[in-house]
This record gives C-alpha cells, structure tokens and sequence, in this order.
C-alpha cells in the first residue's frame, strides 16, 4: 500500500515537474498521492505575520534521492518533506503519512525486537504488523541491514532514552499509532520547560508550525480535549490563545513538537521575534509529556526483551552448550558442500516451529518448519537469493535459527557456515561455527540496462538506408535477448536533415500521434516496432527520427490510446499500475535517433501535342526518305546509257 515518511525542515534533491502555490499541506500530500509519478512531495510556507494565510509552495518531483542512503539532506526552515513508499501491510493507517523519519539518528538501547530485511519499507511494515507490543519506533540500518522495534520513542522517559548520532541508520517514528497509545505509560499537556521563556516559544509556535486543524473552543480543556481526540493525524501539541473573540480561532493543532524539530529546544532560542506585532494574542503552549505509570515504572526504566519461558528439564550441561538455547532445545548442524549448493541439515532434541533463512535474505532464501526435529536449508551459491559470497573457491554464508515467524530473540541461534573447494576435488573441508554477533555483508548488485538501438529495415528483414516514398519498413526498437528489461518509447519525432521541419509522430503519453502515417509501437520479442510506409519532408530528402526510451524492470504493458471512435494498445510507454511493486521504471533515460533517406522518382507522361509533333516530325523524315529514294532512281534512269566502242 501506498504510504508516506515525513521529514521535518530537511530537504533532499529531487527533478520538480509540477509547482503550485497556496495548497494545504494535506491537500498537497494528497495530490502525491494520486499522481502515480509523484515519488515526493516538498511543502513550504512563507511566514508574514501580516496576512491572516500562510503562503504555500507545494512541488511534486517524479525523482529524490531520498531513497539513497548516502544523499545528505539540506536544512530548510518551514519545510516539510514527503517521500512515497510501498509498504506490505494492511495496517497501514489512512493519515497523511505513516512515519516521521530523522536520518542518522537512532536511539541507544531499548529494542524490543530485532530482525534482518531486506530493505526499509519492509522493516517499516514489521513495526506496523507488530502485535506482541506496541512498535512506536524502529530504526534500519542500511549497512547490515538490521532492524530494530521499540516500543519506545525518543519522547520516552527513562534514563536509558538517549537519541543518538548514528551513520548509516535511519530513526522512524510510527505515527499510525492512536492518540491514546501515543505514550507507554500515561499521556498528559504541559507547558514544555525547556529553559526558554513560555511566550517565546508560543509566539515561534503560532508563527512557524503548520497549523493542522484550527477550531473555537470555550477553554484550554476543551482544546486539549481535542488534541487527545484528534483522528486524522497525531496531535502532539495545540497553542490556545486565550477565550473566544467574536467568530475567531483561538485553538490551533499541530502534528508538531519541540523533539520534531531538528535543533530541538535551540529552535526558539536561536529564533527572532517578529519585527511588525499584528496585534494578536500570544497564547499559550502545551506539548504531549508521556508521564511514567506507577504500576510500569520498573519495567519502564529499564529495556525490555522478550522472556522465553525456560523448560524444567534443562540442566547445567544444556544450560552451558553453545548448540543449546534457553528453551532446552539442542541443535546438531551439519554442511554437505554441493557443486552447486550448501545443504544445511538441522537435527534437534525435540519438536522445532519456527524458520530457518539465510541472514539477510528471509523473504527469499527461507524453510517455514512445523512441529519437526528434523529439517534442511539450501543453500544457492549463486545470485542474490541467498546472498552466498564466495572469494577464491571459498564459501560463506550465515544461517538463523528463529523460533518466531518474525522477530528474532535471546532463544534464537545464528551460524555461520563454509565450504572450501579447489580444483582438484570438491566438497573438500567445511567448517562451522556458531556465533552471537555475524558480521553483515552489505551487497547490492543491480543488472546494467543495455544501451537500445534503432533500426530501420524492409520487408526481407535487411537493414536499408535509401528508399523510396510509400515504401512498406519496419521501425524496431532493440535491446539484446538476454536482459531481465523491457523497453517503452515515447516522445518520438521525425525531422528534416536540415531540422527545420518537425513531426512528432509519438506523444509523450507514448500514443501515436497519426496511425495512418505511423501506427503503434507493437513488442516484438525484447523489441519494439512499428511497420509503417516511407515519407519525407517537402523540402528535405532525408529524415531524422528521434526517440525517448525508457526501461522497465519485466516486460512493459501497453498504454490505451484513443484515435477516433477506437482504442488501441501501444507499447510506446509503461501502463499506470495500481497494484504495488509490479514494475519498477528505470530512474534514467536514453534518447535515439536514426536517419534514413527518402528519394523520390519522378516519371512524367508526354502531352497530347508532344505526341502530336513527334507523329509529324516522322511523317515528315519518312517523306524526305522516300523522295530522295524516288529522286535517285530517276536521275539513273533519265541519264543516257554510254556505248562502248
């Protein structure tokens, strides 16, 4: 499902293909949302405390890079950023976004739960699927992939909340989560003491948080009362200007507090007070304080874990066992080095439900086991399901035993296996060892997109580069065979040699603008093509076609185009899923061009008169022949005969 991480006053690069001004900040979230290019969404507002509405600049971008982990956000005062995610759950809320993300950042110690994923969005929708506990935070690390589940946040009371720098990992705040579980223990609003002056920090609050929901009330009970009751987002704070006047707000919400920012309380000292006063009350500030429970203040002040019940029957000798857990189950583990695989074979003393994966690769390389004491893993050597790394004919890898289907606990066991080989015989040595802390291997490995060519052939298949007008070609688009891509074009254009002239002859939505002079791309294998007649320019004999192609992560599917009273299938562009995760584009594109030279033969039929004057003109030749034929017999046969003496 589509969701949204938010960022407070931290800005990240991104290409901007749509701007509008004066949208709320819901409003302009929502239209992310809708708008299935949309990959992030950067709200900000102009503070004037002269203008009774904030000045809002909402840009949609189609590219961020947020989604990269090294990228460095840029501070930015009153801006708020949103990123789009896919998240696998069905707990994911309907509220503008579903977590608050502070890079860099996490807190030390207090985990509930910690798992390996594969990737952020599904380490974020384990704390949405969580139901052991409430999973108000998790924090990924990008390196070895580790994910970990608090039911804590860094609101949380207790010494042991410290909100620490941390690089290459990433702090998420659930903000699913309802009002009244917003707090481990009991929830209350107070006047933050912070050690800056009460008025100063309702003043920067009134003038530079985003006000969420404004409303009139007759009390600050009644506005607290409403921020507890809030449903649409997660109201920390609210600022209540004092009783009613006339039809004014005097309540404002806010999705904000003084741990949101990214100075924390050095925000209102650092800030200045407004040259021009407009006058209006200052107000007073309160923020949700999660206060310690009585009945949960030991469990509170220290991290809690989770407690396997241990068996009875266990003794000294289990107890002292590396192959053993609390629970008294043993392990026997053997390797089989294969060519081709690692067999792990796992043998215990009694009844085993749980998983066994490779570490960092659960959701590919994984056995669900039930109520069983004998059970295997392979393992593949190759590719990235298993994430095997190899180096010079040795093998490794690292294997989990997990007895719940999603978190992983103190009962739990973590191997690490190997296997040697060499030239002369395989299946030579192994070795295996358990360990308490694997050291992760961070691999990313991407399959490069071929570069696509065109061509333009005729129909015995040969590839031509003079032909003449109406002559029957076909226009292929072609990437090899043997990649894991497909291709869509769009914005295509014919032009003259000379580029004076230009016909585009496929939109930007990858439709063909004439099917009649140019139909639709059609796949063909790996390829796209389109048979079409040969035209040209009236002032230019040759032609320069120009396309704009785009990969897919799979085979594309085709756009429906409208032309006339019909629809047809062009695979010019990636059809618009609904369905998450379907086809991935590629960030980049590539433009191609191709020139082909059209001749014209020109063959012109003679005139009524032109035939008439050659008819003459022979007519006259065959008179003068024959007269002359007919003078020379005559001039013979009138000479006088000469006698011979």
């Amino acid at each position: 499902r589509i969701a949204f991480e938010k960022l407070t006053e931290l800005d990240y690069k991104g290409t901007t293909y749509y701007t509008v001004k004066n949208l709320t900040l819901f409003e302009c979230q929502g239209w992310c949302r809708e708008e299935p290019e949309c990959q992030a969404a950067s709200y900000s507002f102009v503070v004037n405390p002269m203008i009774p509405v904030q000045e809002t600049l909402c840009q949609l971008q189609n590219e961020t890079s947020a989604s990269n982990p090294s990228a460095v956000p840029q501070r930015s005062v009153n801006l708020y950023y949103m990123v789009k995610m896919q998240i696998r759950s069905d707990n994911v809320c309907l509220r503008p976004w579903a977590f608050e993300r502070v890079p860099n950042k996490m807190i030390r110690g207090l985990d509930n739960a910690l798992i390996y994923t594969s990737t952020k969005e599904a380490c974020l929708a384990a704390c949405l699927n969580e139901h052991r506990f409430t999973c108000r935070s998790a924090e990924y690390n990008y390196v070895t992939l580790q994910c970990h589940l608090s039911d804590s946040d860094h609101r949380s009371t207790g010494q042991y909340v410290q909100f620490v720098d941390a690089q290459g990992v990433d702090y998420f705040e659930n903000l699913c989560i309802k009002g009244n579980a917003a707090c481990k223990g009991n929830r209350n609003f107070q006047v933050p003491r912070i050690g800056v002056a009460d008025d100063k920090v309702a003043q920067y609050a009134g003038l530079h948080y985003y006000v969420d929901k404004e409303l009139q009330v007759t009390s600050d009970a009644a506005c607290k009362l409403a921020c507890e009751i809030e449903n649409e987002f997660l109201c920390r704070s609210f600022l209540y200007r004092g009783p009613p006047l006339g039809n004014s707000y005097n309540c404002q919400l806010f999705h904000l507090d003084h741990f949101s920012l990214p100075d924390g309380p050095s925000t209102y000292l650092n800030a200045e007070r407004p040259l021009i006063d407009n006058g209006e009350r200052i107000g007073t500030y309160y923020e949700n304080v999660c206060e310690r429970s009585l009945a949960g203040s030991l469990q509170d002040s220290l991290p809690i874990v989770f407690d396997s019940a241990e068996d009875s029957s266990i003794n000294n000798l289990t107890r002292a066992d590396v192959n053993c857990d609390r629970t008294g189950t043993c392990y026997d583990v053997s390797v089989n080095c294969k060519d081709t695989r690692i067999a792990i074979q796992v043998r215990t003393n009694k009844p085993f439900n749980g998983r066994i994966y490779a570490l960092g690769r659960s959701e590919t390389c994984n056995n669900d086991i039930q109520n069983s004491d004998l059970f295997r893993l392979d393992l593949t050597m190759n590719g990235q399901d298993c994430n095997t790394q190899s180096v010079i004919g040795v093998y490794t890898n690292t294997v989990v035993l997990q007895h719940h289907s999603i978190v992983m606990t103190k009962a739990d066991k973590i191997y690490k296996v190997k296997c040697t080989y060499d030239m002369s015989s395989k299946n030579i040595t192994f070795g295996m060892m358990p360990i308490r802390d694997p050291e992760m291997i961070s691999i990313t490995s991407a399959p490069e997109a071929p570069p696509p060519r065109i061509r333009i052939v005729d129909s015995r298949g040969h590839e031509v580069e003079t032909v003449r007008i109406g002559d029957k070609l076909t226009f292929r688009i072609e990437i090899p065979e043997d990649t894991p891509y497909g291709i869509f074009a769009r914005s295509c254009v014919a032009m003259a040699k000379d580029s004076k002239s230009t016909f585009q002859i496929i939109d930007d939505e990858g439709c063909p603008v004439d099917p009649t002079i140019f139909p639709a791309f059609t796949p063909d294998g790996n390829a796209l093509q389109s048979v079409y007649e040969a035209f040209r320019f009236t002032e230019s004999y040759g032609v320069i076609f120009q396309c704009n192609v785009k990969y897919c992560l799979g085979p594309c599917e085709p756009a429906v185009c409208d032309w006339g009273h019909e629809s047809i299938e062009s695979w010019g562009r990636r059809k618009r899923s609904v369905a998450a995760n379907e086809t991935t584009e590629a960030e980049e594109d590539m433009t191609l061009s191709q020139e082909i030279l059209t001749v014209t033969i020109m063959e012109q039929c003679p005139t009524k008169t032109s035939v008439m004057a050659l008819g003459v003109t022979c007519a006259l030749m065959v008179l003068i022949y024959i007269s002359t034929i007919f003078c020379y017999y005559m001039k013979k046969w009138l000479s006088p005969r000469k006698d011979l003496a």
